[in-house]
C-alpha cells in the first residue's frame, strides 16, 4: 500500500493477502511497457508533482476521483468500498473477507466462469481484496474495452448472487489455508501478538478469521454485511487513464447511477488499550530456531508525526540491510538471516513490531539486541549520514509507488479515504526533507518504548530459556 510505504497486508503484516481472489490474464508484454512508460515519465517530468484528480460526488453519494494518463490505451477503475475486517461481528471475524471473496463468484446475471471469460477475452484483470479498513474491487482493461470493465465492475458491486455452493466452497478454500498457516511459525507469531496488542480491539484478528469464527459464519451473515455495508455512499471510485473526465462521468451514471443510496452504519471507535507492562507469550513448536515479534501499539495514517515516524523506523530496521537492526543483529552479530521493523499505521493506530528468526540457543542474546537499538535509538540523535540516506531512499522511491494506472488508482483512493489531501503527491518528498534529526530522536522517545511491550516467541521454549 503505496500510501503507507508497505504491501497490503492481510493478517496484520504477513505479507500479500493470498485470499485475494482475482481474475488475471497472463502477464503481457504491454504491462511491461506500461510500466516503463510510466515510470519514464514521472521520474523525468515530475509527475508526481502534477497529479491532481478531478473530484465530485455522484447524485447517489459516491464520491469520484477521475485522472486522465492519455499514455498508453489502458484504463484502471477502482472502488474502495469504506468496510473491511474492522466491521466484522466479534464473533464471527472473517466475514467481510468472504464477502469480498464471493463478489466475482457470480451475478445475477453472470455466473463466475462467465465473468471470468469475459475478462481474459479482452486481457484484462479484475481483482477483489478485503482489508482492515476497507475492501478494493478493481479491474483494468483497453480503452477500447472500458464499457465491459464498467459493466463487469458495476455488476459484481451491485448485483452479487452469493450462490450457496460457492459460499460453502469458498469458506472451506479458507479454512483450509488457515489450517495451513498455523504450520508457519511467523504467521502463529504474529496471529499471537495481535491478540495481544489489540486486545478487545477490531484489528485483533486476521482478515481472513480464524478456524473458530469463521465455522460460525452463515450464509445470511454474509448477505446482511454486503446489504448495510456495500452502498455507494460508501464508495470511492477511482478512474484513472486513458479517459476523459467527461467520458468517464457519463460511464459511471450509465453503470452506477441506478445504485441506490443507503443508511451509513455507525462507527464505534475503540481506543487501542496501552500496554504499561511487559506481556510475553511462549508458543511451543518443536523447531531448531525461534521466530520472534516484539513490540507495542503504533500510530494511525493521519498522525502528525507519521513522515517522521517513518524516517526513524527506516534507520532503526526498515531500511534493510542499511538498518541499525540489520548491522547490529546480523552483520555484527550473527544472529538472524533477517529482520525488519514496521509501523502498521491503519485508519485507528496500528502496530509497531519487529521480527526475526534466530538459533533457539541465541534467543535472549536477540532479544536483548533488539531493545538495545530500541533504546538507542531513543538516547542519542542519528547521525547525519543516516539521515540522508533515510530522506534519499524515501524521496527516491516515492515515484515507483505510481509507475502503473493501477498502483496510481490505489495511491489516489487512498489518499481520498485517509482525507491526506491531492498535495500528498506535491508535498510528500518535502514533508520527507523536513525531518529533522531532532524530529527522529523525538518520535523515537514517543513512539518507541522499550520498557512495555508484547513479546512473542515460538520455538522449543523449554530449549530457548527465555529470560525477558
Amino acid at each position: 500500500e503505496a500510501i503507507m510505504g508497505k504491501e497490503s497486508r492481510n493478517k496484520r503484516g504477513q505479507g500479500p493477502d493470498p485470499r485475494s481472489i482475482e481474475r488475471r490474464s497472463a502477464p503481457s508484454l504491454l504491462g511491461l511497457v506500461q510500466c516503463a512508460v510510466l515510470v519514464m515519465c514521472i521520474t523525468t517530468t515530475g509527475l508526481a508533482a502534477d497529479i491532481a484528480p478531478t473530484r465530485f460526488i455522484a447524485p447517489n453519494g459516491m464520491t469520484v476521483l477521475v485522472l486522465e494518463q492519455h499514455f498508453l490505451p489502458i484504463v484502471e477503475i477502482h472502488a474502495l468500498i469504506k468496510a473491511g475486517a474492522a466491521q466484522d461481528p466479534p464473533e464471527k471475524a472473517g466475514v467481510a473477507n468472504v464477502v469480498a471473496s464471493l463478489l466475482d463468484e457470480g451475478t445475477t446475471t453472470r455466473s463466475s466462469r462467465q465473468l471470468a471469460e469475459q475478462i481474459d477475452f479482452v486481457g484484462g484483470s479484475l481483482a477483489v481484496q478485503a482489508g482492515e479498513d476497507y475492501t478494493t474491487a478493481s479491474v483494468r482493461t483497453l480503452k477500447k474495452d472500458i464499457d465491459l470493465g464498467f459493466t463487469l465492475l458495476a455488476d459484481i458491486l451491485q448485483h452479487p448472487a452469493f450462490p450457496k455452493q460457492e459460499f460453502e466452497r469458498v469458506r472451506s478454500q479458507i479454512l483450509g489455508e488457515i489450517t495451513s498457516d498455523n504450520d508457519d511459525p511467523g504467521h502463529v507469531a504474529m496471529k499471537a501478538f495481535n491478540q495481544l496488542v489489540f486486545q478487545n480491539h477490531p484489528y485483533r484478528w486476521p482478515v481472513n478469521g480464524t478456524e473458530e469464527t469463521l465455522a460460525k459464519v452463515t450464509l445470511a451473515d454474509v448477505q446482511n454485511f454486503y446489504a448495510k455495508e456495500y452502498l455507494p455512499n460508501q464508495v470511492i471510485l477511482t478512474v484513472v487513464g486513458d479517459v476523459t473526465v467527461d467520458q468517464a462521468t457519463t460511464l459511471i451514471q450509465t453503470y452506477f447511477g441506478s445504485w441506490k443510496k443507503g443508511v451509513v452504519q455507525p462507527r464505534t471507535v475503540k481506543k487501542l488499550a496501552t500496554i504499561d507492562k511487559k506481556i510475553v507469550q511462549l508458543i511451543e513448536k518443536d523447531l531448531t530456531q525461534s521466530t520472534i515479534v516484539i513490540g507495542h501499539p503504533g500510530i494511525s495514517r493521519t498522525n502528525p508525526d507519521y513522515y517522521a515516524v517513518t524516517v526513524m523506523n527506516h534507520v532503526l530496521g526498515a531500511g534493510g540491510f542499511s538498518s541499525r537492526l540489520m548491522d547490529t543483529i546480523r552483520d555484527k552479530q550473527g544472529l538472524a538471516y533477517g529482520i525488519t521493523s514496521h509501523y502498521d499505521a491503519r485508519a485507528l493506530p496500528g502496530s509497531f513490531w519487529i521480527n526475526l528468526q534466530t538459533r533457539t540457543e541465541t534467543t535472549n542474546q536477540a532479544i536483548s539486541g533488539v531493545l538495545a537499538e530500541m533504546k538507542a535509538i531513543r538516547e542519542a540523535p542519528v547521525s547525519d549520514q543516516e539521515l540522508a540516506d533515510a530522506k534519499a531512499f524515501l524521496m527516491g522511491s516515492f515515484p515507483l509507488r505510481l509507475d502503473s494506472t493501477s498502483k496510481l488508482a490505489h495511491v489516489l483512493a487512498q489518499v481520498e479515504f485517509f482525507g491526506l489531501g491531492f498535495d500528498y503527491f506535491s508535498q510528500y518528498q518535502k514533508w520527507i526533507e523536513r525531518v529533522t534529526k531532532e524530529d527522529v530522536q523525538r518520535v523515537a522517545k514517543q513512539y518507541l518504548d522499550p520498557q512495555h511491550y508484547a513479546l512473542v516467541v515460538v520455538g522449543n521454549i523449554a530449549k530457548a530459556k527465555v529470560r525477558h
